[in-house]
């Protein structure tokens, strides 16, 4: 076993490799169009949605990893049957979280919200969403850019229950479905200056 063991460690590397370098270079081509004042640009809103099960490692502890790996399958197939009905699509799962792009931000943060609310009416732990909204550039199934990382740490500081999003999106996006509410202002690692979040909501 030692040869096959030895190529696929050595093919999850390379792949690894691949994507870091991609990710690096798309960081780089993004930062020369903002320089350029021509990121923005772009006609179309596409969007990035990261959702992740809230607790996921404090559930791991208390209820062991079968019920865990259980409860993150269900949210998968939940997820992911909203993503489709919406006309996203499932870019990867992350255990306990995916990344779903978007070609209109509507679209997400309908499918964003549906995601929230249907979890727990599931039985399933809440979520913590982010959405971005922008220019992603795809390779090899994956996609990469500023939205894709600005959607994720998004996601990181939602709380459990909440759809966030940035200023800079609800600058972009007009949506008669949802309204935004201001939440907090962060550093998020990696963006020069502090980014206002705001909670996404339905329209009353």
């Amino acid at each position: 076993m030692a040869g096959p063991v030895e190529r696929t460690i050595r093919a999850i590397y390379e792949r690894q490799r691949q994507h870091i370098w991609t990710e690096y270079g798309v960081q780089r081509a993004e930062m020369a169009l903002e320089r350029e004042g021509l990121l923005e640009r772009a006609e179309s809103t596409p969007a990035i949605c990261f959702v992740d099960m809230t607790g996921f490692t404090r559930l791991t502890e208390e209820r062991g990893d079968q019920e865990a790996a259980r409860l993150a399958t269900s949210l998968a197939a939940l997820v992911n049957d909203v993503s489709r009905t919406r006309g996203g699509r499932a870019i990867r799962w992350l255990g306990d979280g995916g990344l779903f792009y978007f070609e209109d931000a509507s679209a997400a943060f309908a499918a964003a919200l549906e995601m929230s609310e249907r979890s727990p009416a599931a039985g399933l732990p809440p979520t913590h969403i982010g959405v971005q909204a922008g220019p992603v550039v795809f390779r090899d199934g994956d996609v990469y850019g500023r939205t894709v990382n600005i959607a994720s740490r998004i996601a990181d500081q939602a709380e459990a229950g909440e759809v966030l999003t940035s200023q800079e999106t609800v600058g972009r996006v007009g949506d008669d479905e949802v309204s935004f509410e201001q939440a907090r202002s962060v550093e998020l690692r990696g963006v020069a200056n502090a980014v206002t979040l705001y909670r996404v909501l339905r329209r009353a």
